[in-house]
């Protein structure tokens, strides 16, 4: 079989098996770490310090933000254009179909502004005083940018990119099938972004994408609990033993998932 004749998952199909192993999507963000890229946690908090102005990059990081209580409604983090962008972008990830709304409607744009301000966003526990050097991957993250500022450049540099490629159309104003385009090309690392490098950027939005449609809607995201519903994830706190005896050889669904907020 060559590979054009293998069958191909659509974003939707992607998705639903990338739910399959987010039960701990249901737990704060923080207790979920990888070696390449850091992992965002639940608690906003205020921005932390500037790194040192040492650095080469230092003239790529972005000014901290007012701290301040987080609201309910509205972004926290995330300007203007940077709010059309991640909208866009969440969008193309996961565009309404049959078997749910779009990312937007479902809050996962709130759930990455939330991430992006909080602490895991802010680097508030990572260690950005130098010095840095490129890394191996049994390393870890090396980089001298906090993953907000990560996000916030990488989305400059691609609107940028996107302008020159498209005749000054940003990444949100270019048609649903360019997005496409430039969503795969960013996937293959074949946008050469000015800050930051393409793979980190891409894979840590895209990580955010994810988590913010499979978290716990108590984080912002998973409005109505619909990826939960998608996939038959019962929720926080389900026990299966009284239902052994009555599901035995069927398949189990559940049509009301329980999140924290419902136990708390």
């Amino acid at each position: 079989m060559t590979d054009d004749d293998r069958p191909r998952a659509d974003r939707r199909t992607i998705l639903k098996f990338a739910g399959l192993g987010m039960g701990a999507a249901a737990m704060p963000l923080a207790a979920q770490q990888t070696d390449a890229i850091p992992q965002p946690g639940a608690a906003p908090i205020p921005a932390p310090p500037s790194p040192p102005k040492a650095h080469d990059m230092a003239t790529h990081m972005a000014a901290p933000k007012p701290a301040g209580d987080v609201p309910r409604l509205g972004y926290v983090f995330l300007d203007a254009e940077e709010a059309a962008f991640v909208e866009a972008f969440v969008d193309t990830i996961i565009p309404a179909d049959e078997y749910s709304a779009k990312g937007t409607d479902l809050g996962v744009a709130t759930f990455v502004d939330r991430q992006l301000y909080s602490a895991w966003g802010q680097g508030r526990n990572m260690y950005l005083q130098g010095p840095f050097q490129d890394g191996t991957p049994e390393q870890g993250y090396q980089m001298a940018l906090a993953p907000a500022d990560i996000v916030r450049h990488g989305i400059a540099d691609l609107n940028a990119w996107a302008r020159k490629t498209y005749t000054d159309n940003s990444f949100d104003t270019v048609t649903d099938a360019q997005r496409i385009e430039i969503v795969t090309a960013l996937e293959a690392n074949k946008v050469e972004l000015a800050a930051v490098p393409t793979p980190v950027f891409f894979n840590m939005l895209y990580q955010l994408v994810t988590d913010g449609f499979f978290a716990d809607p108590l984080h912002g995201g998973n409005r109505g609990k619909a990826s939960w519903k998608m996939v038959g994830y019962p929720g926080v706190g389900e026990m299966y033993a009284d239902k052994i005896a009555e599901w035995r050889g069927r398949p189990f669904r559940v049509d009301d998932p329980q999140s924290i907020l419902d136990l708390s």
